[in-house]
């Protein structure tokens, strides 16, 4: 994990990424289409590390393999809905303030609720088998799948709508570019995340806690700290932020359905993997690499857009077989 003292800033992934930005200006050619598909790639990429970031703390730091994180998301997009429907005339009225008072309500409900049901998932089905990662697979995929028929008892199995607030539909138009007034919203919703995530984990007696007790939970343990029941809050923070991501991507795609988690899995688990596990700035800059890349060759190429990112993986792991930040050298 990342150590006390600063150490030198690995550059050479953000320089990838650059690159990978600079080629695809070569090959779009027009610097209007590139730089809408470089904010919609970036905005992407932001959306995914929200949902993957609570998963890269359980997994990396926990070393929990909860495959029911996409139940998270799902649960988030689903409270997000009924709390937007809830608060329809505020999200109708055409003020970003007023829609404001909708959205916020929803992203909070969508983080509590998803936190609580962490919690319960925690206590219940992850905590007995702790240290047993096939049980853990196996306990969480159940878990997940008998939550997914809960859902369909409680919203019906139909799809359900997620309209996004006045002032957030359309787009600002400047000169040949379109940039969806969303995506904006996006942007800044998972830098601030991001920048949460770092000042509690480098910044914060609890965040010095959590790293501590990665790396040596019996000392931590001796000093008098209980790691375990921080471990607890570490579980409930990742459900909080996936059901936070849920709601986000919820919105959107501006619909809702029981299988929007699990959609999302197979994206996330490669933004984790090319991270490395437990790194937030792998994640965030994985799921950059991502965005960016999901875009660019969904234009230029949408017959291979499936494989991209699953290629981005297989040769990271090539280059860097733990990832692009793995902890070790944090």
């Amino acid at each position: 994990m990342s150590g006390i003292a600063a150490r030198r800033v690995d550059w050479v992934p953000p320089v990838l990424m650059l690159a990978i930005s600079l080629g695809a200006l070569l090959l779009v050619g027009n610097p209007s289409t590139w730089l809408t598909l470089t904010i919609a790639g970036l905005a992407m990429g932001l959306l995914i590390f929200i949902m993957a970031s609570g998963l890269t703390l359980v997994f990396g730091l926990m070393d929990v393999m909860n495959f029911a994180h996409g139940l998270f998301i799902t649960v988030g997009a689903y409270v997000a809905a009924s709390t937007v429907k809830f608060f329809a005339g505020a999200a109708g009225e055409d003020s970003f303030l007023a829609n404001l008072g909708a959205l916020l309500p929803a992203m909070l409900a969508a983080a509590g609720v998803a936190g609580l049901l962490g919690l319960f998932f925690e206590r219940v089905i992850v905590k007995p088998v702790y240290g047993q990662h096939l049980k853990q697979i196996l306990i969480t995929t159940g878990g997940m799948i008998v939550a997914e028929q809960l859902i369909h008892v409680l919203w019906g199995p139909d799809l359900v709508p997620l309209s996004r607030p006045a002032t957030l539909r359309g787009a600002f138009v400047v000169g040949d570019m379109a940039i969806e007034k969303y995506r904006l919203v996006a942007v800044a919703v998972g830098l601030a995340v991001f920048a949460a995530m770092l000042l509690v984990l480098n910044r914060t007696k609890v965040g010095l806690l959590i790293r501590a007790g990665v790396e040596n939970k019996e000392m931590v343990e001796a000093m008098g700290y209980r790691i375990r029941r921080l471990f607890v809050w570490v579980f409930v923070a990742g459900s909080a932020l996936a059901g936070l991501g849920g709601a986000l991507w919820g919105l959107y795609q501006e619909s809702v359905t029981v299988n929007i988690g699990a959609s999302m899995m197979v994206l996330i688990f490669i933004v984790i993997i090319i991270g490395g596990l437990g790194s937030i700035g792998g994640c965030f800059t994985g799921a950059l690499l991502v965005g960016l890349m999901a875009n660019y060759v969904g234009y230029l190429a949408p017959k291979i857009a499936l494989g991209c990112n699953i290629l981005l993986m297989v040769l990271v792991l090539l280059w860097r077989p733990q990832g692009l930040y793995p902890v070790s050298r944090q």
